[in-house]
């Protein structure tokens, strides 16, 4: 077979990835053996290593220990609908990350003061080392992890307030544009950022997945008055979702 100027591995891995696209190797069929590659693609074991080890990383294939790798069953995305307008109400956590109402779902929180790291600071516009209140939450739906959120708020604003602790105190569980109104701090906007990047070990460990796979990771900030007074980063599985945005025209 001839390559080209396309290094061998790529070709080889860009082969097999199709014939997974096409169905030729379905879900749950093992993938070619690296003795079969090299035969069949006339190249070295290098070569059918590598090819197999960029499938791995793009998540198409999942070795199973001392049976060989097999190809995985690619989950239809799901929509993560996020709305440009909110409104006051018994907005939770969940709703307040996924503006979709049909969806129904359940969170786990943990809270806990720390200095701002210079990233948060600089998001917050205070200090580095200045007092947050760090909350984590792991977001279920039907039991299932689906998304991760990490929110930092500053210290200086909601310090010994009813609001200090989202998930504890008169208005526990409720969304930041409720707390902050408890408070008479009026939220007005919010910027929200979509990037991606691999999966931190600790973070594929909670939502299900493989160290390295890619997630979605939305930096979200409220702001009352142009002042920031949360910023959060979510994320999600990025072969499993979607960010969808209803912008309203004004």
């Amino acid at each position: 077979m001839a390559f080209g100027e396309q290094p061998a591995y790529l070709r080889v891995a860009g082969d097999l990835r199709q014939k997974i696209f096409d169905g030729v190797l379905p879900p749950h069929s093992r993938l070619p053996s690296q003795a079969k590659i090299r035969a069949h693609y006339g190249v070295s074991d290098t070569v059918a290593l590598e090819a197999r080890k960029i499938l791995m990383a793009e998540g198409l294939v999942e070795g199973r220990s001392g049976s060989g790798t097999y190809v995985r069953e690619l989950p239809e995305p799901a929509r993560v609908l996020r709305a440009g307008r909110r409104t006051l109400g018994r907005a939770g956590p969940f709703r307040q990350e996924q503006a979709d109402e049909q969806v129904k779902g359940a969170w786990e929180s943990c809270s806990e003061q720390q200095e701002a790291s210079p990233a948060v600071a600089t998001r917050l516009r205070i200090e580095a080392g200045a007092r947050v209140m760090c909350t984590r939450y792991v977001f279920r739906t039907d039991g299932d992890p689906v998304m991760l959120s990490t929110s930092w708020e500053p210290l200086a604003l909601t310090g010994r307030t009813p609001v200090m602790l989202p998930e504890e105190g008169p208005l526990a569980g409720q969304g930041v544009v409720e707390r902050m109104a408890a408070i008479d701090v009026v939220v007005d906007n919010v910027l929200e950022e979509v990037g991606a990047r691999p999966g931190r070990a600790d973070e594929m460990t909670a939502l299900g997945g493989v160290a390295g796979h890619g997630v979605l990771v939305i930096a979200r900030t409220f702001y009352a008055g142009g002042l920031p007074v949360e910023t959060a980063d979510v994320v999600l599985p990025a072969d499993r979702f979607r960010a969808t945005y209803h912008l309203p025209i004004r």
